[in-house]
């Protein structure tokens, strides 16, 4: 040790004189300096006890079960986990005004809470069948004193999707976030037995509707605002069942990449999220072959599906103030296979 480096001794020392002499100059700056003697110390709060991610949620099998076409999550066995019971806040996102498709339960609903704990006001987009699952949602984002839009209505009609902007920026004073979650997937083993009319409704719901909600919320969005677009590991490691569903999730990741280009100038990020696996209502409502169903996520490292509640932290991160280098990103939650 040179003879101009102070000693261990002098340096607890020195610390607490800073802390004596802030206490003096006042209680805020006093609270500072505490906070930093105990990071040098290696004190502050303990962290959430170590959990092992295989285990913490069901593993396959799971029971055999059908819905029908766009499903509930309050008729999933077992249910979801969006977070209920287990997110907690820390006004990472207070006073921001977000909008999401799919809002009513899956990712969306996942997203939906998180962000209501985090400070923000939230609308959200379903359909009318999905009425019983949206409002499970309004009452949690309530709960987080919180005010909650309720804008049902099919994404597939570019009148609506204007619409929907209008009214959420109008009801929520503005908007800060949008996020394009909602999503329509139907298996087949062939092409020839994929049908124009499953075609259109795949590409109207996962490309169409992302496109018109997105332009029609940039009369709305400010610099610092952030998109957030839901792809699929199905973009980089396609099913062979998922042919349409598939395409529109490679439409999804590039359509986030480029826009993300075009609006870095006037400060709005674009990211994306590409899930694997995650048990939502899309899976046993037609997402599916339902013999496949019971054995859902067994084939991921992780020997089991993702939940909701395990996607949230990655779109609250996304929206923030925390990620504002991150843009044209796409960012996967697979369980270990396939993704980004």
């Amino acid at each position: 040790m040179t003879s101009d480096s102070p000693s261990p001794r002098h340096a607890v020392a020195a610390l607490s004189t800073g802390v004596a002499a802030a206490i003096a100059t006042g209680p805020a700056l006093a609270q500072s300096a505490a906070a930093g003697a105990a990071a040098i110390s290696g004190g502050g709060t303990p962290g959430a006890p170590l959990q092992d991610p295989t285990t913490k949620h069901p593993q396959p099998p799971f029971p055999r079960q059908e819905q029908p076409w766009p499903g509930l999550a309050s008729k999933m066995d077992p249910r979801p986990d969006h977070g209920e019971q287990s997110y907690k806040g820390s006004g990472r996102l207070a006073g921001r005004k977000a909008l999401l498709t799919g809002g009513d339960s899956g990712i969306g609903r996942a997203a939906a809470i998180a962000f209501a704990r985090e400070g923000a006001d939230v609308a959200i987009n379903y359909l009318a069948a999905e009425e019983s699952d949206a409002r499970e949602v309004a009452d949690l984002v309530r709960a987080a004193g919180r005010k909650c839009v309720l804008l049902p209505g099919d994404i597939r009609e570019e009148a609506f999707c204007t619409r929907l902007v209008t009214e959420a920026a109008r009801e929520l004073g503005g908007l800060d976030i949008l996020v394009n979650n909602a999503a329509y997937q139907k298996p087949q083993k062939l092409i020839t037995e994929i049908t124009t009319a499953q075609f259109d409704q795949t590409f109207k719901t996962n490309v169409y509707a992302p496109f018109w909600i997105t332009k029609a919320a940039m009369a709305h969005l400010k610099p610092g605002a952030a998109i957030i677009n839901t792809t699929s590991v199905n973009a980089y490691d396609p099913g062979e069942s998922l042919l349409d569903y598939a395409s529109t999730k490679a439409v999804n990741m590039n359509f986030t990449k480029c826009l993300a280009k075009q609006l870095a100038e006037k400060g709005i990020r674009v990211n994306g999220v590409a899930p694997g696996p995650v048990w939502t209502p899309l899976q046993p409502s037609g997402g599916q072959f339902p013999d496949d169903l019971p054995d859902f996520g067994g084939d991921t490292p992780m020997g089991r599906p993702g939940q909701p509640a395990e996607l949230a932290g990655l779109f609250v991160l996304l929206a923030s103030n925390e990620a504002t280098f991150s843009t044209g990103q796409i960012f996967g939650a697979v369980g270990g296979r396939g993704g980004p």
